[in-house]
């Protein structure tokens, strides 16, 4: 930044520090007020441009707010102080919680190519870069109990030949994908809820067993309660983060239809399990069938891994690390 070697040093600790606090308020928007990464960016950039050209004062809040982003909020987001916001991002590291900004050379790959990628992930776990071998096992919250034990088998097979499987922690077909994935491998947990609020709690047990064999995500601030259009919103997080979607039992209305959507408009491999009204809709709508019982796995282990989902190449981190 050229700019900057001829600034005084009141100027250049002026824009250190809103460097400093523009990482914040990215976290702030998306996780709290649910803007996207494209508006956040801009108005952050706005806000930061303005600052250079001298045409704001410290207080001074940036035009065109995001949508639900009052000037009040605005204005909050810009004047607490520094300290206590690193106070709040130190303790999230106390808590063995990580963040994640879209530009940190460690945010997913796969999910950084997608215009609409969370500008934070919140994980509490780790995450390697065979997780980008991903494959999303969905499915009802109130299955049957052979699609139960579907879900759990072909999650084990496919973790034992490398594919890390992501689901979204829910009842049902999600627990039991991430249970037999547990058995074999790796597993990622995609929550419509802050991390520090499990939902449902009676999987806190499980998202504790997926912490020591994956990592449980979030792009909400982990103390944010669960609410339906984030339960909703989580979905494209789970098809982003894979290469491809299985859906193993499904209802008419089922929310794992709304993953399949999300994953065929992200250029996502998109399969089924035929049986229940879900599935059937989605074969008849392209996905292809997906038999278990007559499946050749190390064949669709081989075609999932080796699809690559568009648009990965276009997008680089911006930065190293948060740090």
């Amino acid at each position: 930044m050229p700019w900057l070697e001829t600034s005084s040093v009141e100027q250049r600790e002026r824009f250190i520090a809103d460097e400093r606090r523009g990482l914040y308020t990215r976290t702030e928007l998306c996780a709290r007020y649910g803007v996207s990464r494209k508006t956040g960016y801009k108005w952050l950039d706005r806000y930061h441009e303005e600052g250079r050209r001298g045409l704001r004062e410290r207080s001074h809040v940036p035009h065109h707010c995001p949508h639900r982003i009052t000037p009040d909020i605005a204005g909050q987001l810009f004047t607490t102080p520094i300290e206590t916001l690193e106070a709040e991002l130190l303790s999230l590291g106390d808590e063995g919680i990580d963040l994640l900004t879209w530009d940190d050379d460690r945010f997913p790959a796969h999910l950084r190519a997608l215009t609409d990628a969370p500008l934070v992930l919140f994980v509490c776990g780790t995450l390697k870069r065979d997780d980008e071998q991903a494959v999303a096992v969905v499915g009802t919250r109130t299955p049957g109990e052979h699609a139960l034990n579907l879900a759990s088998r072909l999650s084990r097979e496919l973790a034992s030949r490398g594919l890390t499987i992501v689901s979204g922690l829910a009842l049902g077909i999600d627990t039991a994908a991430h249970r037999g994935a547990l058995e074999a491998g790796r597993t990622l947990a995609v929550l419509g809820s802050g991390i520090r609020v499990i939902h449902p709690r009676e999987n806190a047990e499980l998202a504790q067993a997926i912490i020591g064999r994956g990592a449980l995500l979030s792009e909400l601030h982990p103390n944010t309660p669960p609410r339906g259009p984030q339960l909703m919103a989580r979905d494209r997080i789970v098809s982003g983060l894979s290469r491809a979607v299985i859906v193993v039992e499904a209802g008419a209305q089922s929310g794992s239809l709304d993953t399949a959507a999300r994953a065929r408009k992200q250029g996502r491999l998109v399969y089924a399990v035929p049986g229940s009204a879900g599935t059937e809709q989605l074969i008849e709508t392209g996905a292809r069938p997906l038999d278990p019982a007559s499946a050749d796995l190390d064949l669709l282990a081989a075609e999932i891994a080796n699809h690559f989902p568009p648009g990965q190449a276009n997008v680089s981190p911006r930065q190293s690390s948060l740090w």
